[in-house]
């Protein structure tokens, strides 16, 4: 039995109005196919149970469109523009199984950063985030004082590399050389010595020794004009000096004369030769980047604590590859990584540097200005007792005029405490330092240099420690001349106070915190001022 019900309207398909690929125009369609509008007797029909749900329909087809706040979530698109195929039934943009550094964000990657305490945190960075962007962001999550001294630290704990990120360098392009499966990491911290080269004079990072004087300059000229005008100019020195490099055995290093230059790094066959048949081609500027080496004694069998390595960026994985060579000394390292950076990235540290102080200078719209910092060519020594004041140039005079400001501060100090306050001041000389940065509790000589030269190996950066040998005194940690100096604090009790000294009590000071603040300005005993606290932000 049929039923007598006509066939309702259907607009024609595409595949109706076109023909198929491959057949020639004006060919008729075959004679089985149906004609456009046509329902065969085997076709499904789409018949409604009831007029309620074609009112319903109509009903919800004429309210007006909602917008969807959330489209990553609802609405999938066609194709995900991670994976790049079709998108899951639910509608949820699928993360991307294979990269364990993509997101579920079109765009957006995520970056895994580490404090120094070790906690690590998960950050989605837009794929040209620089590392500037990502260290300011950090900033403000932690709510620490932001100065151009942040920085990120890519490390590498299998091969004992780490170095400093440059401000204008993508971070997820960086990461996305790292070899799937390592335990490579961002570690954020800071660094006083990123943009030391424009801070300093050039000769503290640059010695005569290791500037060559081959190169053609003008006459009358200092070493620090020379170096100053290579570097305004944007034209560079030839580095040079002697290196130990690593052999073919784990404790093989031989000792070769080498030389940095724009066009690369070489070492001599012969002695001090620069007779291009002599010299022997190392690495390319460009085309590598240069790591500080951490554990060289332990790891690659390094004579002295100076390493450094020269890494080229098509190397991923293993040892092989790898340029390794060892320093004498403290300053050699500093001054050979140095112009690395200055020969790859040229004019752009500079104007890195330029951006990071103009943002740093520039005053906030949000709570207080940032603070500025102390520096030896700001501070002179002053003689008010007279009418008018005075520079007092000699230094003997500055450092008895210091000692006797020490001894009015420390008069003014048992004043005030001892008026009558609600809690003991022996108790809040014991505990204060306990809240400031600079203060690490209980750590080791060895870990107190450690953290003073990841920072940066510059002089006044310096932190306060317990004494491991005096279990009542401290020690003060400072660097000068890119050494790590300690000096030990010790207690002492007069009329039943307590004061600490650095110098067999002839300058005593009621508390930790206030001698970290008469040496920020005068040095006294201390080899310089005390300038930057080597502190750690827990993110």
């Amino acid at each position: 039995m049929e039923l007598g019900l006509s066939p309702p309207h259907h607009s024609s398909s595409p595949e109706d109005l076109y023909p198929a690929p491959g057949t020639p125009p004006g060919t008729p369609p075959p004679p089985d196919a149906p004609l456009a509008g046509e329902v065969k007797r085997s076709q499904p029909l789409s018949i409604p149970t009831s007029r309620k749900l074609r009112e319903e329909e109509l009903r919800t087809t004429s309210l007006p469109s909602i917008p969807n706040p959330f489209p990553e979530l609802c609405s999938p698109p066609s194709q995900t523009p991670i994976t790049g195929g079709l998108s899951s039934a639910r509608g949820l943009l699928p993360r991307d199984t294979s990269c364990p550094h993509s997101s579920a964000i079109p765009g957006v990657q995520v970056v895994k950063v580490y404090s120094e305490d070790g906690a690590c945190r998960s950050v989605e960075v837009a794929a040209g985030a620089t590392a500037r962007y990502v260290c300011e962001m950090l900033v403000q999550r932690a709510h620490a004082l932001s100065d151009e001294n942040w920085g990120l630290v890519e490390c590498h704990p299998h091969l004992a590399l780490e170095r400093v990120l440059e401000d204008h360098e993508s971070v997820v392009e960086v990461q996305a050389a790292w070899p799937i499966g390592a335990d490579s990491r961002f570690v954020f911290r800071k660094n006083f010595a990123k943009y030391e080269l424009f801070k300093s004079s050039p000769h503290s990072l640059f010695p005569e020794k290791m500037v060559s004087s081959c190169l053609d300059a003008p006459t009358g000229l200092s070493h620090e004009d020379l170096i100053q005008n290579f570097l305004n100019a944007g034209s560079f020195p030839e580095i040079q000096g002697f290196l130990q490099l690593r052999g073919s055995g784990r404790k093989l290093w031989k000792r070769f004369f080498c030389f940095l230059r724009r066009s690369g790094l070489y070492y001599s066959t012969k002695g001090t030769s620069k007779d291009p048949r002599h010299l022997q081609y190392l690495a390319d500027v460009n085309e590598s980047n240069a790591y500080v080496v951490t554990q060289g004694r332990k790891l690659y069998g390094m004579p002295t604590d100076f390493g450094f390595c020269i890494k080229p960026n098509k190397l991923r994985n293993g040892h092989k590859g790898l340029c390794i060579f060892c320093s004498e000394d403290a300053q050699s390292r500093t001054c050979w990584l140095s112009a690395f950076r200055l020969f790859k990235y040229g004019v752009q540290l500079y104007k890195n540097y330029q951006q990071a102080q103009s943002r740093h200078l520039r005053p906030s719209c949000v709570g207080f200005p940032p603070l500025r910092s102390v520096s030896d060519n700001t501070l002179v020594a002053m003689d008010f007792s007279g009418h008018t004041g005075r520079i007092i140039e000699n230094p003997q005079e500055a450092l008895s005029v210091a000692l006797e400001e020490a001894h009015a501060w420390r008069k003014k100090t048992n004043h005030r405490f001892s008026l009558p306050t609600p809690c003991s001041s022996t108790s809040l000389s014991a505990a204060i330092h306990r809240t400031q940065p600079w203060f690490h509790g209980r750590i080791s000589r060895e870990d107190s240099q450690r953290l003073i030269s990841q920072q940066g190996l510059v002089d006044g950066l310096f932190l306060v420690r317990d004494s491991q040998r005096n279990p009542q005194g401290f020690v003060l940690s400072l660097c000068h001349l890119q050494k790590v100096k300690h000096y030990l604090i010790l207690p002492s009790e007069e009329e039943g106070r307590l004061y600490f000294s650095m110098d067999e009590g002839q300058t005593r000071f009621t508390d930790l915190l206030q001698l970290v603040e008469f040496h920020q300005l005068n040095r006294g005993i201390l080899p310089c001022l005390l300038r930057h606290c080597c502190t750690r932000v827990a993110l």
